[in-house]
């Protein structure tokens, strides 16, 4: 699988209720995410949570499930951002 461009959050939860296969990393966070010239995709968020207009990068899939991280430079201008 190719790696993805960095994203920006559109919108985020944290999961407490997991599915039987993830029950034992719960709680973690999925977020929707706007990918430029991709356009907007489910993934989850590794290590330290994100909100709403922060900026992500790629990291790897798992079980076929593109994870983020967030990014360095943690805030991009967006549209959404106020």
């Amino acid at each position: 699988m190719n790696t993805l461009p960095e994203a920006i959050v559109y919108t985020e939860t944290v999961v407490h209720t997991a599915p039987e296969r993830y029950v034992t990393e719960a709680p973690y966070q999925i977020a929707i995410v706007d990918i430029p010239e991709v356009g907007r995709k489910t993934v989850r968020i590794l290590g330290e949570y994100v909100t709403i207009g922060e900026s992500v990068r790629f990291e790897a899939y798992r079980d076929e499930v593109p994870c983020y991280q967030r990014s360095s430079d943690s805030k991009i201008s967006h549209p959404g951002n106020k």
